[in-house]
């Protein structure tokens, strides 16, 4: 998501290179030799933060005392942030899923490279402003289409917490078999909990996530079908990670058409 933001941003004036690919989980990312080497000769360097990148802390934090290292979570508030308590660090990550979040934190990066680089900043300035145009009319094009969905159906069931954002801005209830991070596994009353839910609730799809194994909820699906609740996996929804280049679900806005076609087709 940084890396699509960025091209859109610098355009052919400078050089993205992304270290984590399409389907990769950030929360469980270690760095290579490689990312090191890249991450060593690159002028300007952006991460998530808000604990996404659980496993890079240690290499990020040694790599800001060399280069310039800024976390795209800083264009946000506290209060713009999601809170849970269940969650060890307590912030949700996931600010993405919001495109007006998202538009902030482009903003912010652009400013930032736009200092970097002086020379370029006019080109950078008129990148974002096109870019954040189409984004504004991606987000109320996200609204129109959730609102097609019946009122009691609006409930997105995924593998993990990931879609918070998502839901608060489009006004979706979310529920995850797991929590914010993959790092924390679910146990068998976590499924149970999930299968008694669904039915309690009468919801008639959930989905899988590219970027999270699937055989928990495909237990809470076995689940829910021993209980006479038939249940249907909706598809796969596009988390933590965009899709192949060569598709879609591989830009930014992409993913969230077709996370967002997914979710319709599956919910109305």
């Amino acid at each position: 998501m940084l890396g699509d933001a960025l091209r859109n941003i610098v355009q052919e004036h400078a050089q993205v290179v992304t270290l984590m690919g399409p389907g990769v989980d950030p929360h469980i990312y270690k760095a290579t030799q490689r990312d090191i080497q890249e991450l060593l000769q690159a002028d300007v360097v952006f991460y998530n933060g808000l604990h996404l990148e659980e496993k890079m802390a240690d290499i990020l934090q040694k790599l800001s005392k060399k280069r310039p290292i800024y976390a795209a979570g800083d264009a946000l508030t506290p209060q713009q942030l999601l809170i849970d308590p269940h969650f060890d660090m307590g912030i949700d990550p996931h600010i993405w899923f919001d495109v007006r979040l998202w538009m902030q934190v482009i903003q912010h990066m652009s400013a930032l490279l736009q200092k970097a680089h002086p020379a370029k900043a006019h080109h950078y300035r008129a990148n974002t402003a096109a870019y954040l145009e189409q984004l504004s009319a991606l987000d109320q094009s996200i609204a129109e289409a959730i609102q097609t969905i019946p009122s009691l159906q609006r409930v997105l069931i995924t593998a993990h917490d990931a879609f918070g954002y998502f839901g608060r801005a489009y006004a979706m209830e979310v529920k995850g078999l797991q929590g914010i991070s993959t790092v924390s596994e679910c146990g068998l009353r976590d499924i149970s909990d999930l299968v008694d839910f669904l039915i309690q609730r009468n919801i008639k799809a959930m989905f899988l996530e590219h970027s999270v194994p699937e055989r928990h909820l495909k237990a809470v699906v076995e689940g829910c079908h021993q209980r006479g609740h038939p249940i249907v996996v909706g598809g796969y929804l596009h988390s933590d990670a965009l899709g192949q280049a060569d598709t879609l679900a591989g830009t930014y806005a992409g993913m969230l058409q077709a996370n967002v076609e997914a979710i319709v087709n599956a919910l109305r």
